[in-house]
């Protein structure tokens, strides 16, 4: 009888309600949450199920992301499953191939058809400096700041790539997590912002239609942009150079497999693996910290006054061009793409349901994911990274 009372009191020991935190606890409420808004609300499924996935883990079995020294010190023969993950994106290499699928997945021609796009695009870069001298006024050393700022480019790989690059490990996880949150809750959180900036008279504006773009151009685009940027900031080489070789595989029509792998197969296995290993940095002792509550709070202003940004300076193109922008399409530079363009076409369209907006919005949408690149490339040279 006392050898079973003694296993069984082993074995109690052992389970999660005597291992596990209260802290803990509150983290698997809100990954359910997260899964919640994910399956039964719709917002970005493919983003948030396996980063809230990810979290639900780590919180109810820590060793999941055991170090390898950490195993070495404990006796164990190997480091926890999701620790291998996440030292892909700590090495920059989920991130790039992130962007490589993108490129992969995106048409540029609204962009080439109509270069002024990449004004808009640069000007939601706003978010993102605003947040960096927020950040240092909150007492963020700079490297910090750069990698927390860089949530309001809406860009979830340039974020994990910056915080690795300026070696802001400790700080990855909330800021990754606050970067793809707020890209799922882009139909949330931009239309209100949209809606108080215009008045119906411009949502209702009209653009003329996209003049055709040639194959010689869609495919003389991604080198060209390679060269330039590449030898402007070198350091932007993994993101720029991936995006543009993912979108060459698909403009130059004479790869389809790898333009399909790239698309398809690869981009949905970084997915998940970048997914589960983002969400698992979500450990409570790591992310119940006044630090993140700084974080998240630091990346919804960026988010906002980017997308704030954009809608003026589209506001002044309108001015401008005598009527023939809508400001509405200014908001799509924040990089989240296609969500931050189609929330410009839906509202457009609740304004005018034969207003088309969707092509015009592509263009900053694509500048957007250019630009994030760019700041996060002049962060690193000017920290020496």
């Amino acid at each position: 009888m006392e050898i079973i009372t003694e296993t069984l009191v082993n074995l109690l020991n052992q389970t999660g309600f005597m291992t596990l935190s209260y802290k803990n606890f509150i983290m698997v409420a809100v990954a359910l949450f997260f899964l919640y808004l994910a399956i039964k609300k719709g917002y970005e499924p493919l983003l948030l199920v396996p980063i809230s996935f990810g979290m639900l883990l780590v919180n109810l079995f820590p060793d999941i992301m055991m170090t390898v020294e950490e195993a070495k010190a404990s006796g164990s023969q190997a480091a926890g499953l999701l620790h291998y993950f996440y030292l892909l994106d700590e090495w920059s290499i989920l991130p790039s191939l992130i962007f490589m699928g993108v490129g992969a997945m995106t048409d540029f021609g609204p962009l080439i058809a109509n270069p002024k796009s990449f004004l808009l695009g640069a000007a939601a870069q706003c978010g993102i400096f605003s947040a960096y001298f927020l950040a240092i006024l909150l007492g963020f050393n700079g490297m910090a700041a750069a990698a927390i700022s860089i949530i309001g480019g809406a860009d979830g790989p340039t974020s994990i790539f910056l915080a690795g690059k300026l070696g802001q490990t400790e700080l990855m996880g909330p800021i990754a997590v606050a970067a793809y949150s707020y890209m799922s809750l882009v139909p949330i959180i931009q239309p209100p912002i949209m809606k108080l900036l215009t008045t119906e008279k411009e949502r209702k504006i009209k653009m003329e239609q996209l003049r055709p773009v040639s194959k010689l151009e869609k495919i003389l685009f991604p080198i060209v942009v390679t060269i330039v940027v590449v030898l402007i900031l070198p350091s932007t080489a993994p993101l720029i150079g991936m995006l543009m070789l993912g979108n060459l595989f698909k403009e130059s029509g004479v790869v389809k497999q790898l333009a399909e792998t790239a698309s398809n197969a690869l981009m949905y296995i970084v997915v998940i693996i970048l997914g589960t290993s983002v969400g698992a940095t979500t450990s409570a002792e790591a992310f119940l910290k006044a630090d993140t509550l700084k974080i998240v709070v630091l990346g919804l202003v960026a988010f906002a006054v980017g997308t704030a940004a954009g809608v003026l300076f589209g506001k002044l193109m309108c001015l401008a061009t005598k009527g023939k922008v809508n400001p509405l399409i200014g908001s799509a530079g924040v990089s989240a793409v296609p969500m931050a363009a189609r929330v410009s076409q839906k509202v457009g369209a609740e304004a005018d349901p034969t207003n088309f907006l969707l092509m015009h919005a592509m263009g900053p949408n694509v500048a957007g994911v250019i630009g994030t690149a760019v700041v996060a490339g002049t962060f690193m040279a000017i920290f020496g990274v």
